[in-house]
């Protein structure tokens, strides 16, 4: 489990065979060992091996499929977020690191000191959106503003601008969506 309040950045510095290795600070790579969980842009996977300047994962056809790890090249920036302990102050929201979807990066653009994302968004996950509501974009914990019949909006303010990959983000970008697990759990009972 994850709070999608992003530690650090990363950047890509190989991809190839489904293993993705990613260069990032000591105090983080000091945290790791084999068979750790790491949340690499709102997608849990395991640290398989790890270096004093770079750690490495192994990732499936599947999570290539269903996420946007495919789309990653050399130094391409990336978040990333250890797993909540139970000394973690929840600040975020329950991100689990199961990517439900991807979306696309519609428009940015300037409100005062935010900058507003628009999502392209699969009508089977734009469902579970509220406005208020929250959601993570590639693991980032952030809530929703407006939501369309195929798109929503975000704001991010300056600090997660700076702090997450965002910054680095264009239209047309591919971007992980992992919806409120509280929303599916709701579904399922109502449904029962």
């Amino acid at each position: 489990m994850f709070t999608g309040i992003i530690e650090q950045l990363g950047k890509v510095v190989d991809k190839q065979n489904g293993k993705l290795t990613i260069s990032t600070e000591k105090k983080l790579l000091q945290k790791l060992k084999t068979g750790s969980s790491i949340s690499i842009n709102g997608i849990c996977l395991t640290v398989t091996e790890f270096s004093n300047t770079d750690f490495s994962i192994d990732f499936m056809p599947e999570t290539e499929k269903k996420t946007n790890i495919g789309t990653l090249s050399k130094r391409d920036l990336v978040n990333l977020e250890l797993p909540a302990t139970p000394d973690t102050l929840l600040s975020g929201h329950i991100v689990q690191g199961h990517v439900d979807g991807v979306g696309k990066i519609l428009k940015i653009t300037k409100d005062g000191n935010s900058s507003i994302f628009t999502f392209t968004g699969d009508k089977k996950l734009l469902k579970y959106l509220v406005p208020k509501g929250s959601v993570a974009i590639n693991g980032i914990s952030l809530t929703v503003i407006d939501i369309g019949k195929n798109y929503f909006t975000i704001g991010i303010i300056p600090h997660t601008w700076m702090k997450t990959m965002l910054h680095k983000a264009k239209i047309d970008d591919l971007v992980n969506i992992e919806i409120d697990v509280l929303a599916k759990y709701i579904e399922k009972l109502v449904n029962k």
